[in-house]
Protein backbone atom coordinates (compact mmCIF):
# COMPACT_ATOMS: atom_id res chain seq x y z
CA UNK A 1 0.00 0.00 0.00
CA UNK A 2 1.27 3.49 -0.73
CA UNK A 3 0.22 6.74 0.99
CA UNK A 4 -1.05 9.56 -0.77
CA UNK A 5 -1.11 12.86 1.88
CA UNK A 6 -2.02 16.20 0.64
CA UNK A 7 -1.83 19.45 3.36
CA UNK A 8 -3.85 22.54 3.76
CA UNK A 9 -5.09 24.40 0.72
CA UNK A 10 -5.14 21.21 -1.47
CA UNK A 11 -9.12 20.32 -0.90
CA UNK A 12 -9.38 23.14 -2.98
CA UNK A 13 -7.80 22.39 -6.36
CA UNK A 14 -9.70 22.95 -9.35
CA UNK A 15 -10.89 26.02 -7.69
CA UNK A 16 -7.94 27.51 -6.40
CA UNK A 17 -5.41 29.91 -8.05
CA UNK A 18 -6.14 28.01 -11.57
CA UNK A 19 -3.82 29.80 -13.07
CA UNK A 20 -1.26 28.57 -11.14
CA UNK A 21 -2.78 24.62 -9.78
CA UNK A 22 -4.85 24.59 -12.98
CA UNK A 23 -8.27 23.07 -12.87
CA UNK A 24 -7.70 19.10 -11.72
CA UNK A 25 -9.52 18.37 -8.51
CA UNK A 26 -7.86 16.85 -5.47
CA UNK A 27 -10.25 13.59 -6.64
CA UNK A 28 -9.15 13.50 -10.05
CA UNK A 29 -5.63 13.37 -8.73
CA UNK A 30 -6.34 10.58 -6.13
CA UNK A 31 -7.80 8.74 -8.43
CA UNK A 32 -4.93 9.29 -10.98
CA UNK A 33 -2.72 7.89 -8.45
CA UNK A 34 -5.25 5.05 -7.71
CA UNK A 35 -5.02 4.26 -11.70
CA UNK A 36 -1.27 4.40 -12.41
CA UNK A 37 -0.88 1.78 -9.13
CA UNK A 38 -3.16 0.04 -10.02
CA UNK A 39 -0.80 -1.32 -13.17
CA UNK A 40 1.46 -3.03 -10.24
CA UNK A 41 -1.23 -4.29 -8.08
CA UNK A 42 -0.50 -1.93 -5.82
CA UNK A 43 -3.18 -0.35 -2.96
CA UNK A 44 -3.72 4.02 -2.69
CA UNK A 45 -5.15 5.06 0.77
CA UNK A 46 -5.41 8.67 0.33
CA UNK A 47 -5.54 11.37 2.98
CA UNK A 48 -5.85 15.59 2.61
CA UNK A 49 -5.99 17.67 6.07
CA UNK A 50 -5.54 21.42 6.16
CA UNK A 51 -4.05 20.33 10.54
CA UNK A 52 -0.49 19.26 10.71
CA UNK A 53 -1.21 16.81 13.64
CA UNK A 54 -4.19 14.96 11.73
CA UNK A 55 -1.49 14.62 8.57
CA UNK A 56 1.14 13.42 11.34
CA UNK A 57 -1.40 10.82 13.34
CA UNK A 58 -2.17 9.77 9.82
CA UNK A 59 1.51 8.98 8.93
CA UNK A 60 2.19 7.26 11.95
CA UNK A 61 -0.99 5.64 12.22
CA UNK A 62 -0.26 3.79 8.57
CA UNK A 63 3.76 3.51 8.76
CA UNK A 64 3.44 -0.24 9.49
CA UNK A 65 1.47 -1.45 6.77
CA UNK A 66 2.91 1.36 4.17
CA UNK A 67 5.31 0.44 1.85
CA UNK A 68 5.79 3.80 -0.04
CA UNK A 69 4.80 7.72 0.85
CA UNK A 70 3.70 10.41 -1.71
CA UNK A 71 3.16 13.93 -0.24
CA UNK A 72 2.02 17.29 -1.01
CA UNK A 73 2.05 19.10 2.01
CA UNK A 74 1.47 22.45 0.68
CA UNK A 75 2.17 25.51 2.76
CA UNK A 76 3.49 23.27 5.74
CA UNK A 77 6.05 21.86 3.36
CA UNK A 78 8.32 25.52 4.12
CA UNK A 79 7.42 25.43 8.16
CA UNK A 80 6.85 21.82 9.34
CA UNK A 81 10.04 20.32 11.36
CA UNK A 82 7.25 17.96 13.02
CA UNK A 83 6.56 16.74 9.80
CA UNK A 84 10.20 16.73 8.87
CA UNK A 85 10.59 14.51 12.10
CA UNK A 86 7.94 12.41 10.99
CA UNK A 87 9.53 11.32 7.74
CA UNK A 88 12.64 10.72 8.73
CA UNK A 89 11.08 8.26 11.45
CA UNK A 90 9.87 6.08 8.47
CA UNK A 91 11.26 2.95 6.76
CA UNK A 92 9.92 3.50 3.18
CA UNK A 93 10.53 6.28 0.32
CA UNK A 94 8.80 8.71 0.31
CA UNK A 95 8.32 11.65 -2.54
CA UNK A 96 7.74 14.97 -2.47
CA UNK A 97 5.27 16.62 -5.28
CA UNK A 98 4.26 19.97 -6.03
CA UNK A 99 1.98 21.03 -8.76
CA UNK A 100 3.94 24.80 -9.30
CA UNK A 101 7.85 24.91 -9.33
CA UNK A 102 8.01 25.95 -5.66
CA UNK A 103 11.55 27.61 -6.88
CA UNK A 104 9.59 29.61 -9.64
CA UNK A 105 7.39 31.52 -6.79
CA UNK A 106 7.11 33.38 -3.98
CA UNK A 107 11.29 33.33 -1.53
CA UNK A 108 9.00 31.68 0.97
CA UNK A 109 8.60 28.37 -1.19
CA UNK A 110 12.26 28.25 -2.35
CA UNK A 111 12.93 26.03 1.02
CA UNK A 112 11.13 22.90 1.53
CA UNK A 113 11.69 21.95 5.21
CA UNK A 114 10.24 18.22 4.46
CA UNK A 115 12.61 17.73 1.25
CA UNK A 116 15.80 16.43 3.48
CA UNK A 117 13.68 13.75 4.51
CA UNK A 118 12.45 12.10 1.16
CA UNK A 119 13.82 10.12 -1.65
CA UNK A 120 12.63 12.98 -4.09
CA UNK A 121 10.84 15.77 -5.06
CA UNK A 122 8.80 16.15 -8.06
CA UNK A 123 7.53 20.11 -8.85
CA UNK A 124 6.10 21.68 -11.68
CA UNK A 125 4.82 19.26 -13.69
CA UNK A 126 1.08 19.42 -12.52
CA UNK A 127 -0.65 16.76 -11.17
CA UNK A 128 1.16 14.82 -13.56
CA UNK A 129 4.00 14.88 -10.87
CA UNK A 130 1.89 12.62 -8.87
CA UNK A 131 1.51 9.78 -11.44
CA UNK A 132 5.62 10.39 -11.81
CA UNK A 133 6.16 9.67 -8.10
CA UNK A 134 2.99 6.50 -7.99
CA UNK A 135 5.15 4.75 -10.97
CA UNK A 136 8.59 5.51 -9.47
CA UNK A 137 7.29 4.53 -6.17
CA UNK A 138 5.91 1.01 -7.55
CA UNK A 139 9.06 0.08 -8.72
CA UNK A 140 10.93 1.45 -6.50
CA UNK A 141 8.83 -1.17 -3.83
CA UNK A 142 9.68 -3.99 -6.01
CA UNK A 143 6.08 -4.03 -7.40
CA UNK A 144 5.24 -5.91 -10.63
CA UNK A 145 3.45 -4.54 -13.34
CA UNK A 146 -0.48 -6.13 -12.71
CA UNK A 147 -0.15 -8.42 -15.98
CA UNK A 148 3.55 -10.17 -14.81
CA UNK A 149 2.31 -10.40 -11.03
CA UNK A 150 -0.79 -12.34 -12.78
CA UNK A 151 1.65 -14.39 -15.15
CA UNK A 152 4.06 -14.99 -12.39
CA UNK A 153 1.58 -16.33 -9.79
CA UNK A 154 -0.33 -18.32 -12.56
CA UNK A 155 3.69 -19.73 -12.96
CA UNK A 156 3.96 -20.88 -9.18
Amino acid sequence: MILLVNGPNLNLLGEREPEIYGRTTLADIEQMVVDACAGWAVQVKAFQSNHEGALLDFIQEHRAKARGLILNLGALTHTSYALHDCLKALSVPAVEVHISNIHAREGFRHTSLTAPACRGVIAGLGPRGYILAAEWLCAEIGALPREQAERKARTT
